[in-house]
């Protein structure tokens, strides 16, 4: 099938019922280029159309309010999956679950193993959850103890701002007992000569 012919498909009223939308981020090279001269990338996002029970048929276009206005509820799904990604920990960093496992949990709407954490007994019972909230309940209470990296990465940045202070104020100590020495030698040539 060409492009116009899906396009047709697609702007067809009750294409949506054949259809299948997927939003989701893709790098893309801009014109710049890092200090290095290597290419910079910048994240964008993308649709990717697809005609149900055609495998062959995938078409990914940057997402446009077009796109947005006629699939809005997985446009909502990717607006949540990426709220939750920079809140918590994604469900691929689970060792628990398989790949079909995070699937069925990001169709109903959890992301990250916090989101699982936090499911009540009724909604877990409910999506047959109740072993793997547990482990994810287990998961972040033993991560509670633990600092995060972005913590680490402060840390160190503190100590590393202490040692330039210290190195700083050592220099200084080091030309200043130099230049004492100096005016001591000076003074000394100063009482012989006199």
């Amino acid at each position: 099938m060409d492009f116009a012919t899906f396009e047709k498909f697609t702007r067809n009223t009750n294409s949506e019922e054949g259809v299948i939308a997927r939003f989701y981020d893709r790098a893309v090279k801009t014109d710049e280029l890092t200090a290095d001269g290597l290419p910079k990338f910048k994240l964008k996002c993308f649709c990717e159309i697809r005609i149900k029970d055609n495998s062959s048929e995938i078409f990914n276009q940057p997402a446009d309010s077009e796109k947005i206005r006629r699939f809005p509820l997985e446009y909502e799904r990717y607006k949540q999956n990426k709220k939750q990604a920079e809140e918590g920990t994604p469900l691929e960093h689970f060792a628990f679950l398989d790949v079909a496992e995070i699937a069925g949990l990001k169709l109903r709407g959890i992301f990250t193993v916090e989101a699982l954490a936090d499911l009540n007994d009724e909604r877990a019972e409910n999506l047959q959850l109740n072993k793997e909230r547990d482990l994810a309940r287990k998961f972040v209470e033993r991560a509670k103890g633990n600092l995060s990296l972005a913590e680490w990465q402060n840390k160190e940045q503190q100590y590393l701002q202490k040692i330039k202070t210290l190195e700083s104020k050592i220099e200084a100590l080091q030309q200043n007992n130099t230049r004492s020495g100096n005016n001591e030698k000076y003074i000394r040539n100063m009482q012989r000569r006199g």
